[in-house]
């Protein structure tokens, strides 16, 4: 036998009560085992903590800019797994945050009522337990309306007012946390004087106090000395032991292993010696009982709410000023200071509270008196009015942020009946949501008991369900590794500080960018997520698992009433819509037709285009390579599968996953356009035409060879490069054209260095920077840099252009350099005279247009441009080795041109070594397709691999995906 724990003393007549703080910290320390041994304790938290970590590092890689308007993880999920998943996850997780604040509420009043002001009570409460009981909910129910009502108009009047009060009780959450610490290290020189009583052999503890009339009276039948009592009492002494011994007892030996009770068996404090009578039966006698069984899973589920409040923020990412910074470094930082908190103070009350007090779960050895008020220094009231002041803010936080949820999926309109909860103040703030909220707070508040609430919506598992779903989203995507998954934050893998540390390892002078974290990072980072859904997933049956299936029962519900929903309202039929709703603009990527032309010998002339279009894809999408056999179907068919064949065999030679189609036509300019208006299946239809240039079209005999853009034979018709353009635009496709392809690297030549630089001039909806993105995702690409040129007048604010397209570039999420090239009219004028004068020798343009000197000079000074196709030129993208690179200029001012150096055959020498400028484009005239070709010429004449670019005009490469 050991020392039994007695309960009702009375020279203690202290009220126990449920502390709350922000963090459950002052919670667990008053009314659980869950701090009485520091090793369990620790093993308790781990699950939480991966939880938690993992669900934090994937939402701040999901972190888009501009940062989410409201909605924290709603948004997150939303955009990357669509509006069904974040509309169920969403809604479930705003009636959990509701019920949250309606939860703090009712532990401030809890606290004002029982440790501040206790006369401050409406209702008398009879002399029985249960009357006292039923009292103390009515008072909860006026007090924590009234409280309800003054926070929601506190943040009806303004965010502003709210972040204030939380900077007042921030303060003294942490004053509370500082005196924690005080008061251990005081202990060890001087233990607060905190006895508790129980009954043991051991004589060293037996106080002068000996049997009394009450403790008579309370284990004996009759005052009678012969009279009938408890054997346990008649055997052992009555004793009392400090319940707070110090820092330097050396307790924390006995408390450092878990010892867990279950339901009905009397705490005791095994070190102690008692006699062999049997333990107490029956409850009518005053031991401290344990009401439930606890276990691992039990304190797990109890401490699991404590790390919840890091969403807080999440949910008002609206209000930040940069999400993308804030949220990531926020939110760890949050972790890992409440990490500390909670495992110090689990090894601080272990070393200083005694086993047996803190297992009491309702303090009655003690008549719950605040065990870590006592421990703390200098009075209990800084953990009492910090506890009040920590809901306060909790409950505040709770009511902030739920309206800001429900407003963000009212605003999308995935859900038909709350579409009036999407409006608001003028300044944005959801009036009508936050008065919505306040009803559904009222709820919980009527309920009253505070333990009923806390397991009305957690036992669902809403918030872990929330966790899961932001890791799958984060797991989905960089496994899919589609386009838009361009994470700023991308250090949420153990494998990105490994793989830094080796390539620092073995090339110590490569310097390590951002961009070579990202694409380590985002391309095997898949892990950490994937560990973190498992986690919450195990957590929510480790819970309850009945609990468990009925929230996924809910969610799934939901989830099928907004798909249902979204489907009718795109589609105009709800069931048939069902199978199409899946399609996401925000994951575009480049669905390749591959144009390959072949010789006579039914040989690929230009095997490197199949490889580059495999580095742009990266393996992922669909990937169909064409070519046309000219003549009739029923005598070329052999031709057209021996053709086939060999389209196959370079499709395995080089690793592409795709389809192969030959087509058989009369005129390949025709098959040409039937295969791109017929490639594909249903929605598996390609987006993206790639095909070559035709370098010897100048030296052709054949005066109309010249236009041959694509020739499946060289005995075949021309297939003309407008012709080619037109049937593009037509089908809203965009247009890859690769020029000097035999100079492009293979997949067994990786670029060691050197830069991907975009000429950008029109706005094109950001396919332009995307193909640079993509090709950086192939290891022959990957260590390249990436530059933006753009152009600017001398009238134009060149400071103020680098900046914007900077900041365009940081909204996309990628990283670039950005360089803006200042040149004149004149010098603009003068350059494109000289230029257009040698185009016109080169290619007898004299004789096609019939213009004399003075005519050409008056049409090149008029300035003045006809853009061929839907005034949609031609973007080009140029790659350099670090080499060649150095062969032009790499200042910005080193661009500009002066009409001065113009004059001499050396300054005309240097400006053919500018690099190309769109805005020669707007002051050219090139009517005609032969003037349209030496156009193209002269723009990328001395670049060794240039990628001509023409959007379809469907391209959205969104800042929001």
């Amino acid at each position: 036998m050991s020392h039994l724990l007695l309960s009702n003393i009375p020279f203690y007549l202290f009220p126990s009560a449920l502390l709350f703080t922000i963090y459950y910290l002052f919670f667990f320390s008053s009314t659980t085992c869950l701090f009485s041994f520091p090793l369990a304790s620790i093993s308790n938290f781990s699950p939480t903590m991966t939880c938690n970590l993992s669900h934090s590092l994937s939402f701040s890689s999901l972190l888009l800019f501009p940062p989410p308007p409201a909605g924290g993880s709603y948004f997150m999920i939303s955009r990357s797994l669509g509006p069904e998943f974040g509309g169920a996850v969403g809604l479930c997780f705003y009636l959990r945050t509701t019920f949250d604040g309606a939860m703090y509420i009712l532990g401030a009043i809890e606290i004002l009522l029982m440790y501040m002001t206790p006369k401050a009570a409406i209702f008398v409460s009879p002399l029985h337990p249960e009357g006292e009981a039923a009292a103390m909910l009515n008072d909860m129910r006026v007090y924590g309306s009234i409280c309800l009502l003054l926070m929601s108009l506190l943040v009806f009047v303004g965010v502003k007012y709210v972040n204030k009060l939380a900077s007042v009780f921030l303060a003294c959450v942490i004053l509370s946390i500082i005196s924690i610490y005080i008061g251990a290290l005081v202990s060890a020189f001087k233990p607060p004087h905190f006895p508790t009583t129980g009954l043991t052999l051991d004589p060293s503890h037996v106080p002068t106090l000996m049997e009394t009339t009450y403790l008579w009276q309370q284990f004996c039948h009759s005052p009678e000395h012969n009279a009938s009592c408890d054997e346990y009492f008649i055997w052992n002494n009555f004793s009392e032991i400090e319940g707070i011994p110090g820092l330097a007892s050396g307790i924390i030996s006995e408390n450092l292993w878990s010892s867990y009770l279950s339901k009905g068996d009397v705490v005791e404090k095994g070190s102690l010696s008692s006699s062999h009578a049997a333990h107490p039966a029956s409850t009518r006698q005053p031991y401290v009982f344990a009401d439930i069984t606890t276990s691992f899973t039990l304190l797990v589920g109890i401490f699991f709410p404590s790390v919840t409040g890091i969403m807080a923020g999440s949910n008002r990412s609206g209000d930040l000023k940069d999400a993308q910074r804030s949220i990531p470094v926020g939110t760890i930082l949050a972790i890992l200071t409440t990490s500390i908190v909670y495992l110090s103070n689990v090894v601080l009350f272990g070393a200083c509270i005694d086993g047996v007090v803190l297992r009491d779960k309702f303090g009655d050895s003690v008549k719950g008196y605040l065990v870590v008020g006592t421990l703390a220094w200098p009075t209990p009231w800084v953990i009492v009015i910090g506890s009040f002041f920590s809901t306060c803010g909790a409950g505040l936080q709770s009511l902030t942020g739920a309206p800001r949820l429900l407003q963000a999926i009212a605003k999308d309109n995935i859900i038909p009946f709350l579409r009036v909860f999407g409006h608001g103040k003028a300044n944005g703030e959801p009036t009508w949501v936050l008065l919505l909220t306040a009803l559904i707070a009222e709820l919980g508040i009527l309920i009253a008991s505070l333990d009923l609430v806390f397991y009305i919506f957690f036992d669902f598992g809403f918030f872990l369900m929330c966790y899961l779903f932001v890791n799958l989203a984060c797991a989905l995507q960089t496994l899919l590794r589609t386009p838009n998954w361009r994470p700023r934050f991308s250090y949420y893998h153990w494998y990105c500080y490994t793989h830094i540390h080796k390539t620092l390892t073995h090339t110590p002078s490569h310097t390590l960018t951002h961009s070579d974290l990202c694409l380590c990072c985002s391309s095997v980072s898949w892990t950490l997520p994937f560990l973190g859904m498992t986690v919450c997933l195990a957590l929510m049956f480790i819970f309850s698992w009945y609990y468990a299936i009925i929230g996924m029962v809910i969610t799934g519900m939901i989830y099928k009433y907004i798909e249902y929903q979204g489907a009718e309202k795109e589609w105009r039929h709800g069931i048939r819509g069902l199978s199409l709703s899946a399609a996401r603009y925000a994951l575009l990527r480049p669905q390749l037709l591959v144009l390959l032309t072949l010789d006579e010998d039914a040989h690929v002339k230009s095997p490197r285009l199949l490889t580059f279009a495999s580095q742009l894809k990266a393996g992922k999408g669909l990937t169909i390579v064409g070519t046309v056999v000219s003549g009739n179907f029923l005598q070329s068919y052999g031709e057209a599968l021996a053709a086939e064949q060999t389209l196959k065999h370079l499709m395995d030679k080089e690793r592409v996953k795709g389809f192969c189609q030959c087509i058989v036509a009369q005129k390949p300019r025709e098959g040409i356009s039937h295969m791109i208006q017929s490639s594909g299946l249903g929605g598996m239809k390609p987006n993206t035409v790639v095909m070559g240039w035709p370098h010897a079209w100048r030296q052709s005999e054949d005066p109309q060879s010249w236009k041959t853009f694509i020739s499946n034979r060289l005995t075949a018709p021309p297939l003309f490069l407008s012709d080619t353009v037109r049937v593009t635009t037509a089908a809203h496709q965009a247009l890859l054209v690769p020029k000097n392809i035999s100079l492009f690297p293979t997949n067994s030549e990786p670029c060691a260095d050197g830069y991907i630089d975009v000429w950008w001039i029109v706005h094109d909806g950001g396919m332009l920077m995307l193909l640079p993105f993509l090709l950086r995702q192939h290891k022959v690409w990957r260590k390249c840099g990436m530059r933006i040129f753009t152009v600017a007048q001398m009238e134009d604010n060149s400071i103020q252009m680098k900046k914007d397209l900077a900041t365009f570039l940081y909204h996309l999420r990628i990283e670039a350099e950005v360089e803006v090239v200042e040149m004149h009219d004149s010098d603009i004028s003068a350059y494109t005279y000289e230029r257009t004068l040698m185009m016109e020798q080169r290619s007898q343009m004299l004789r096609q247009m019939r213009l004399s000197k003075s005519d050409r000079e008056k049409e090149v000074r008029s300035g003045q441009m006809k853009r061929l196709m839907s005034g949609k030129p031609y973007m080009l993208v140029t790659h350099r080795f670090s080499g060649a690179v150095g062969n032009f200029p790499h200042k910005t001012s080193q661009y500009r041109i002066t009409h001065s150096g113009c004059s001499t055959p050396e300054g005309f020498r240097d400006m053919l070594s500018i690099r190309p400028d769109h805005s020669n484009v707007r002051r050219m005239n090139s009517e005609g397709d032969e003037n349209y070709m030496e156009f193209l010429e002269v723009l990328t004449e001395g670049l060794e691999r240039v990628l001509l670019v023409r959007g379809g005009g469907s391209e959205v490469i969104t800042i929001y995906s």
